[in-house]
């Protein structure tokens, strides 16, 4: 089976669109469509049904796809062995992170990590959370440093690495900054919120709380950028939850007396797939962090 066949094959799937799959191929449109022809008359069944600018996969594509996965990654699998016998730390080390974890977390580690293995390409993809969980599940990222879901399944394992507090939030002349005293949950709840996307891990850590209160929050936006967040939150727009490494003199903190919220950042692995030796490298320096509670991250 042709492997550059196989991949357009996967592209079109996940793109749902023969031209931004050639995009993502660097490709031309005819040129995907001839791979995808070629796949079609060697395997003798159709794997696409094209509906004007609608593109699906027919019962034989969906039956196709997980094993298309399973292929590429033996082979990707295979690949990272051999390379792995010389003992180096090079080639290429795909690692997905929110773009929180981005920006407040992983600077220092980076930097520490292409001064340590200068001959590691790094292709960092910024995803949400659950869009780079996703990206391990199927093969296409070797690593990710996320927010971790409250339970992961095999064959994705979960290492915590940092602990985030999460803090109640409001702009400095907020009604509830200026009430002054003591400020209960359901006294938050009456005010227009700006929450995570209700798809991400965050927002459901919020959401128990209020339902454990048989409360219901009164979310008035979403978005899944907590600088965005953090802004509407300092113009007076909305309270919030933010990491309490955000915080500073834009937002004030809120206390709710008795709560205390919290969600684990770390890394997610395929537990069937072999890790090269960057992989295995950046996963040292993650794991030093842990064992360092609250101490300064390498500079």
């Amino acid at each position: 089976m042709d492997l550059a066949n196989l991949n357009a094959f996967l592209a079109i799937a996940e793109a749902g669109s023969f031209s931004e799959a050639a995009e993502r191929l660097h490709l031309t449109q005819p040129a995907v469509s001839k791979r995808i022809a070629g796949l079609e008359q060697q395997l003798k069944v159709r794997l696409f049904d094209r509906l004007g600018r609608e593109v699906s996969l027919t019962e034989a594509g969906r039956a196709l796809l997980p094993r298309a996965y399973q292929i590429l990654n033996v082979l990707d699998d295979t690949r990272r062995a051999l390379t792995n016998l010389n003992g180096e730390v090079t080639g290429r080390l795909t690692l997905a992170t929110s773009h929180h974890i981005g920006l407040h977390r992983l600077p220092p580690l980076l930097r520490a990590f292409t001064r340590a293995h200068p001959q590691v390409a790094l292709d960092i993809q910024f995803l949400d959370s659950e869009v780079a969980y996703e990206e391990i599940l199927h093969g296409r990222a070797e690593l990710a440093v996320i927010t971790l879901a409250p339970e992961t399944r095999e064959p994705v394992r979960a290492v915590p690495v940092w602990d985030d507090p999460l803090d109640f939030v409001a702009a400095p002349e907020h009604p509830l900054v200026r009430n002054g005293g003591t400020v209960r949950l359901a006294d938050v709840a009456r005010h227009p919120a700006v929450f995570p996307g209700d798809n991400t891990f965050t927002h459901h850590i919020v959401r128990r709380l209020f339902e454990a209160e048989g409360l219901t929050p009164n979310i008035g936006m979403s978005t899944n950028y907590l600088e965005t967040i953090k802004m509407m939150v300092s113009i007076g727009l909305a309270w919030s939850v933010l990491p309490r490494t955000m915080l500073d003199e834009q937002v004030t903190r809120l206390p709710l007396p008795g709560i205390q919220l919290s969600r684990q950042l770390g890394y997610i692995l395929h537990t069937e797939r072999t890790l090269s030796n960057a992989a295995k490298a950046f996963m040292n320096l993650l794991d030093e962090q842990r064992t360092l509670p609250g101490a300064a991250l390498p500079r």
